[in-house]
């Protein structure tokens, strides 16, 4: 009977474990990796590649997965212009996988250029659909000065709560 009691906790453990991996292996990616992820885009105006190791060290990064014709995506883009002093000393990432020209006149139709901690570009690879679990435009995506996930957003999100984000308030 002590063998059959000890044979059947051994087997319950096991599958305790299973279970955990198996839990933790359908988490997103950027859950399981919860660092800001080697990426390659296409920046705009000219098309030179831009990745993880361009990023300004010790700052803070907002990443932004987006289409250039989503309204929403137009609206964020507008508040964040008008909100930039909260983000000013942050490195944003404006990523999207519709052809270059689309993003292009994105960042030339909202004046991209006069904000130099701004980057917006072309995600030939969809990395950043996949690795964010994209589901509605725009996906914001927080990491602090240390490279490390703070939260992500889906869709609309106030300035207000991703610039507390960024300074580790997080709800």
């Amino acid at each position: 009977m002590k063998k059959i009691l000890f044979l059947l906790f051994v087997i319950s453990g096991f599958s305790t474990v299973k279970a955990q991996e198996a839990a933790k292996d359908s988490l997103p990616v950027y859950q399981r990796f919860p660092t800001i992820p080697p990426f390659k885009i296409m920046a705009a105006p000219d098309s030179v590649a831009f990745g993880k190791d361009d990023l300004r060290k010790k700052k803070p990064v907002v990443i932004v997965y987006f289409s250039p014709d989503c309204d929403h995506c137009k609206h964020f883009t507008k508040e964040l212009e008008a909100h930039y002093d909260l983000f000013k000393n942050a490195q944003i990432v404006m990523a999207s996988s519709l052809d270059f020209d689309l993003v292009k006149r994105f960042y030339q139709e909202y004046k991209i250029a006069e904000f130099s901690n701004i980057v917006v570009g072309r995600d030939g690879t969809d990395f950043f659909r996949n690795f964010l679990a994209v589901r509605s435009y725009p996906t914001i995506a927080v990491y602090n000065k240390k490279g490390d996930f703070i939260k992500r957003f889906d869709g609309t999100a106030t300035m207000e709560k991703i610039a507390a984000a960024l300074t580790g308030d997080v709800e």
